[in-house]
């Protein structure tokens, strides 16, 4: 592998600090991506057009090995994860990209359904355990948390959970 050899890695950010990280980055020289989808929503009978991460809480960085001090340094990186498989990631980057220029209707796929045992990554109830309990959209979701042989549930967001 040369010095300067470009490659990718995924920045797992702190909660919200995407763009942050992206405008870091450009401060400090390194490419970096988050790709977005339209989002479209009618209020009080006008249609407003948001860009919505598709991956909430990541950015992708290609960048030669050495500038991995200073993005580390930031403010905005919960940990820098590196890609083992260059080429297969290049490869689904590329179709996720060119997936997105397209008119098509695209989102990230879910992957926690109901009655799934979750944990909380973030917020006040960090590290509590929990049930899914019904989706409500692409984003929220109801957990029950049972405790002394009851039951509470509160809402939160998909992006803050992990499946056990």
């Amino acid at each position: 592998m040369g010095v300067h050899q470009m490659l990718w890695y995924v920045a797992h950010t702190r909660p919200r600090c995407e763009k942050k990280l992206l405008q870091y980055c450009e401060r400090e020289g390194v490419a970096a991506q988050a790709p977005c989808y339209r989002s479209a929503h009618r209020y009080r009978g006008k249609t407003v057009v948001f860009n919505k991460l598709l991956f909430p809480g990541y950015v992708f960085l290609h960048m030669p090995r050495e500038k991995r001090g200073p993005v580390i340094q930031s403010d905005h990186l919960a940990n820098l994860l590196e890609v083992h498989d260059q080429e297969l990631f290049i490869h689904q980057f590329n179709d996720i990209l060119r997936a997105l220029e397209t008119d098509l209707e695209i989102r990230l796929a879910p992957t926690i359904g109901e009655g799934m045992q979750v944990k909380i990554k973030n917020g006040p109830l960090r590290g509590i355990e929990g049930w899914v309990e019904k989706r409500h959209g692409l984003s929220t979701v109801l957990i029950r948390l049972d405790f002394i042989g009851q039951a509470a549930a509160v809402k939160l967001e998909a992006g803050d959970l992990e499946l056990i």
